[in-house]
C-alpha cells in the first residue's frame, strides 16, 4: 500500500524567519511555497533526497496548524506516505478498523490529495496519506 516517506511536516511559526535555515543552511532546494487556504496554512516544500520537508506555517488562529503550535510550540507535525491510490488506501485502513480524521481524500498542497490517519491510531503520530498526480 504505502510506497514512500513522501515528507514530513514541521509546523513554524514563520516561513519567512525558518526558511533560511533549511535552505541556506541545509542547502535545502525549495520545490515552492504556496497557500492552501481551506486548510489555513502557508506551505513551504523543500527537496532533500527523495523525501521532502514541509514546512507550515498557519495563516489564521483557527488553523489545525496554529493550534498544534500553540499546545506543542514548533516541531514536526506530521508524517506523510504517498501511496498510489488513496481511495482504495482509505477503504482498507476503515475495514480495519483504523480510526481516520479524513474519510475521503481532499486537496492538498502542490497538487496531491491527502488524507490524515487520526494518531490514536498510530500511537501519537499524526500520519497523512498522499496521492501525487503523476
Amino acid at each position: 500500500m504505502l510506497k514512500k516517506i513522501n515528507h514530513i511536516g514541521i509546523a513554524v511559526t514563520s516561513l519567512e524567519e525558518t526558511l533560511p535555515f533549511y535552505r541556506d543552511n541545509l542547502g535545502m532546494a525549495v520545490q515552492g511555497i504556496e497557500e492552501v487556504a481551506d486548510q489555513k496554512v502557508k506551505v513551504a516544500m523543500l527537496q532533500v533526497g527523495e523525501s521532502k520537508i514541509e514546512l507550515l506555517e498557519p495563516t489564521s488562529p483557527e488553523s489545525p496548524v496554529a493550534r498544534f503550535l500553540e499546545k506543542n510550540g514548533p516541531g514536526i507535525h506530521h508524517l506523510a506516505y504517498e501511496v498510489d491510490d488513496i481511495a482504495a488506501a482509505l477503504a482498507k485502513l476503515e475495514n480495519e478498523g483504523t480510526r481516520l480524521i479524513d474519510r475521503t481524500p481532499r486537496k492538498g498542497a502542490h497538487g496531491t490529495l491527502i488524507a490524515f490517519v487520526h494518531p490514536k491510531s498510530s500511537q501519537g503520530a499524526l500520519t497523512e496519506l498522499c496521492q501525487t498526480s503523476h
